[in-house]
């Protein structure tokens, strides 16, 4: 079963992950989330991307089992991809919107911060940075697109306390900007797509590069810098 698949409304591109758990970001689902990216800010006739997890589930993060897999490179390496795609969407051509459909840990909690509209699911569900407990350190580009997105008010506690909360506490912080019944999440994803699609696209991208630039070329160099750690 492919765990990214693809479906065009009018000229929004909904992207939806479902690996069938916990919607772990593998290599493979990483590639393929950057791919369709790519395909929407290629063709003319797409305007806006929606990024929908399964249901319950956004993502709970890297694999474990390259995480806990023992092979430090590889773990390295997962990580700048995840960086990679972070950095992608946040710095698209195109707006991205975030459906998120329950829970949102680690590297899932980071794609939100790097899509432009963040629509969460009034569910029970956990969404935060939880390295810090359990004896990990935010790579440093995870800490660069922390500090732009999240609110100043709760950066300590988010970060520095791995402070885990649910959909209300998760837009007080800044990982989500809008709470809504489960079933509204993708039909609200969907409109706020529409809205940001009706933008003058040239205005848009040059824009976005202008207003993100100094964040994107930051983690852009310090993605490079974990990758040159593995050789």
């Amino acid at each position: 079963m492919a765990t990214v698949t693809t479906e065009r409304i009018d000229n929004v591109l909904v992207v939806h992950l479902d690996d069938g758990k916990a919607n772990a970001l593998s290599k493979g689902m990483i590639g393929d989330i950057v791919a369709a990216v790519e395909v929407a800010e290629a063709d003319e006739a797409i305007s806006a991307v929606v990024l929908h997890g399964r249901e319950g589930k956004f993502s709970a993060g890297f694999d474990l089992s390259v995480m806990r897999g023992g092979d430090m490179s590889a773990m390295i390496d997962l990580v700048a991809d995840g960086g990679d795609l972070v950095r992608r969407l946040y710095g698209a051509t195109v707006p991205i919107v975030a459906a998120c459909t329950g829970h949102a840990l680690a590297a899932g909690a980071l794609t939100l911060l790097g899509c432009d509209v963040r629509i969460g699911a009034d569910v029970d569900c956990k969404i935060g940075l939880n390295e810090v407990a359990i004896g990990m350190v935010l790579p440093d580009w995870a800490f660069t697109i922390a500090v732009e997105r999240l609110s100043k008010r709760h950066l300590q506690q988010a970060v520095a306390t791995a402070r885990i909360t649910g959909a209300s506490g998760a837009a007080d912080a800044g990982y989500l900007d809008e709470v809504v019944a489960a079933d509204e999440v993708l039909p609200t994803a969907i409109e706020r797509a529409r809205s940001m699609a009706a933008l003058d696209a040239r205005a848009y991208a040059g824009t976005v590069r202008k207003l993100r630039g100094d964040v994107l070329d930051t983690m852009s160099r310090q993605i490079a810098a974990d990758r040159a750690s593995i050789a």
